[in-house]
């Protein structure tokens, strides 16, 4: 199967560079509903444009709408999407789950795909998703490539082979949603993975400033060899919010790999791979990276690429010896990590140049104040740049026919091996003095300069002595040409979304119950006492020890081996484990992100007892999700420690971590802490209490509120149920 080189694009510019350089798809987003929200994204009318440019050429469109959707939304949402069906977009990349059923019932011949935001990891919700509908998975980046061969699925896979990498699994992070109000589930995230910290053991700061939560930039070119022969069939460079120079030398580095067997970079190619942008290079856990070498702790941003020394300076110039060559209009970045344009360059003899070779000393104006010695990087070179806003422009092959016999009619086709089309003309004249010959055919019909195709072959079955006006065969040849742009653009389907939005009764809470997670088993004992409705725990022994109707094993939300389960109290985390409803009693926890009703209800039909419901949502937006609802049973997390998120990255290992508490301290002293076992938790730095809320949510129709409990004493646990307890009977 041929592998579909996948291209990322922010605007125009991008989407252009993309099908130029060899792209077989490209992602991009609207103005709403998608992951990137700070990328500079399409209009409808772009959107429109786009489609047009890509498939001229031969290219896919898949447009993401892989955001959480709100109640409100839902509507817009899906007369969106329907806008995308009729435009012709080949998929659309879905996040929320709810979403992907309603769009199979109101669109069902949209494509769609599952973005990793979906958070699927293991073939339990390949099998989920597939049973909606979804034709292709987007996989967790976190996923070795033997973990993926060894997925049994008719699924179409979709992996992450260059750019940059979340720490936290895609999905999963509420870090910049809860602390600063921008939800990385609607694409606002704030990168708080990218700024430095320190790092505390209980009350003793033992690393300063040091960028612990910034993963390199996933670098696969070693390895393509190997992926062509995996069962991932899609290969994603990311980059919607990267230049369209690094869109476009990404994409044609990757074209020249997967289509020329053993074809090794030049140093040239690695050096402008690394001069367009990287943060360190990894091969990610795709191909097995250590913790050590996923993690670059001494910046965030582009490095650049090594070119020379500083070895003098003075108030008004820099002395640096070169290792590269360098340009005047580069950009720079020096040892104060200070970054600049080399807008005047020199010799060593102080003579302007505009470019010096490895191994010459030259001259820079000192802007930045320098004064010190050290690594010259090139974070900006203007030849490549130049260069790729040269790229020349992809040309498709075509193949011409020609018929032409005297007193017959003229025929001539044009075909791109997909498309024919065909012009019949007036009767074929014979030659009076000199005939048209084959040559002459040849050259009118492939003088295709300004359009997109170039001819490749020509059949001829052609008189001896035949005479057709040269302006007619040109006529024809501008007339095949409008023929087949319409033929490789034509969009021919049509579909009118009519979601009727219902509003529902106000619901009743025949009974409103107390559910809370405990950590210990001290807590354990204080919520039995207490007589809490439902606890979950998250150590299986303690499970057994206290099993009954009303204690729960939090499952992990991570999974990639199931146990067997029956007859078990379950806290699903995550959307594969919905296999266990078949014989067990199951809850679904905040982690699968349900926002709106649609999601709900799904959960419910497929087994699901209880939902719980995203912290993301507002109370505003909440009461619009229960007017939805009739019989399900939903539950909020009303007080305590919400986990910001859940890394692969195993930080206790890596950084060589004795046992203590550890927490990272952000320039503004809040602390968050860290909680390691399989997994790196990012816990949150203050507790949520909606508990004076309480009255309201049972009026609205919630039906449990839960306490999420962290280091919680049993004495705390009884003074906050002393609380609880008050409002409901007042």
């Amino acid at each position: 199967m041929k592998k579909e080189l996948l291209a990322p694009a922010g605007d125009m510019a991008s989407l252009k560079a993309a099908i130029h350089n060899g792209a077989d798809a490209v992602y991009l987003a609207g103005q709403d509903f998608g992951a990137r929200k700070y990328a500079k994204n399409f209009s409808n009318e772009e959107l429109k444009d786009a489609v047009y440019e890509a498939h001229l050429y031969g290219v896919k469109i898949y447009v993401t709408v892989n955001t959480i959707i709100y109640e409100d939304e839902i509507k817009e949402c899906l007369e969106y999407i329907g806008y995308l069906y009729n435009i012709g977009v080949d998929a659309i990349i879905v996040q929320d789950i709810g979403l992907i059923k309603l769009i199979r019932k109101y669109i069902p011949d949209m494509e769609i795909h599952a973005s990793t935001q979906a958070h699927t990891h293991n073939i339990e919700q390949i099998k989920l998703l597939e049973s909606l509908g979804v034709k292709r998975v987007v996989l967790a980046r976190e996923l070795r490539i033997d973990e993926i061969n060894k997925l049994e699925t008719n699924m179409e896979l979709e992996i992450f082979i260059h750019g940059a990498l979340c720490i936290s699994y895609s999905g999963e992070c509420l870090f910049s949603s809860c602390y600063l109000n921008r939800s990385g589930n609607r694409g606002l995230c704030a990168g708080l993975c990218r700024v430095p910290y320190n790092l505390i053991k209980d009350d003793k700061t033992i690393l300063r400033d040091k960028y612990l939560l910034s993963p390199k930039e996933l670098n696969t070119t070693n390895y393509v060899e190997v992926l062509k022969k995996c069962k991932a069939c899609s290969f994603k460079i990311e980059g919607r919010m990267k230049s369209p120079e690094y869109v476009g030398y990404v994409t044609r580095i990757y074209r020249k790999l997967l289509d020329n067997d053993n074809y090794k970079l030049s140093d040239e190619e690695i050096f402008n791979l690394k001069s367009l942008y990287n943060r360190g290079f990894t091969k990610g856990y795709l191909f097995n990276a250590t913790d050590k070498d996923f993690i670059s702790m001494s910046s965030s941003n582009h490095q650049g690429v090594l070119i020379g020394e500083v070895i003098g300076f003075s108030k008004t110039k820099i002395k640096i010896k070169l290792s590269w060559e360098l340009r005047q209009g580069d950009a720079i970045r020096l040892p104060n990590n200070e970054g600049m344009y080399v807008n005047y360059l020199y010799d060593s003899n102080n003579k302007l140049i505009n470019k010096a070779n490895k191994g010459d000393i030259v001259l820079v104006q000192n802007k930045v104040g320098l004064n010190a010695l050290g690594k010259v990087m090139l974070t900006i070179s203007k030849a490549l740049t130049d260069d790729l806003h040269n790229t020349l422009e992809k040309k498709i092959q075509i193949k011409a026919n020609i018929y032409a016999h005297p007193n017959e009619n003229l025929r001539v086709s044009y075909s791109d091996n997909e498309n024919v089309v065909k012009k019949v003309g007036a009767k074929v004249e014979v030659a009076k003095s000199s005939p048209l010959d084959k040559k002459r055919i040849k050259e009118i019909l492939g003088k295709l300069g300004n359009t997109p195709f170039v001819l490749g072959s020509i059949e001829f079955d052609i008189g001896d002595n035949i005479f057709i006006p040269v302006g007619v065969l040109n006529e024809i040849r501008r007339e095949l040409v409008e023929k087949l742009i319409k033929e490789r653009t034509k969009v021919e389907r049509q579909i009118k979304v009519n979601y009727p939005v219902v509003k529902v009764c106000k619901r009743s809470v025949n009974k409103f119950t107390i559910s809370a997670l405990a950590r210990s088993e001290e807590q354990v004992k204080a919520l039995i006492k207490n007589k809490v409705d439902y606890i979950y725990v998250t150590d299986y022994e303690l499970y057994q020890k206290y099993k009954g109707e009303n204690v729960y094993f939090r499952l992990e939300r991570v999974i990639r081996d199931y146990k067997e389960y029956k007859n078990e109290n379950l806290l699903m985390g995550e959307a594969g484990s919905i296999k266990y409803t078949s014989n067990n009693k199951v809850i679904s926890d905040y982690y699968l992100n349900v926002v709106n009703s649609s999601y709900v209800k799904l959960l419910n039909s497929l087994g699901v007892k209880r939902i719980t419901l995203s912290p993301e949502l507002t109370n505003s937006r909440l009461e619009l999700l229960m007017e939805q609802l009739e019989g399900e049973e939903v539950e909020i997390i009303g007080y305590g420690t919400l986990e910001y998120m859940i890394m692969k990255y195993n930080m206790k290992s890596n950084l060589k971590l004795s046992e203590g508490k550890y927490y990272l301290e952000n320039k503004s002293k809040d602390k968050f802490r860290i909680i390691s076992d399989n997994f790196t938790h990012l816990m949150s730095n203050k507790k949520i209490n909606l508990i004076k809320d309480i009255p309201y949510y049972k009026k609205i129709g919630i039906n449990t509120f839960r306490l999420e409990l962290l280091d919680e004493s049993a004495w705390e646990i009884d003074k906050i149920l002393e609380e609880i307890k008050k409002l409901l009977t007042n």
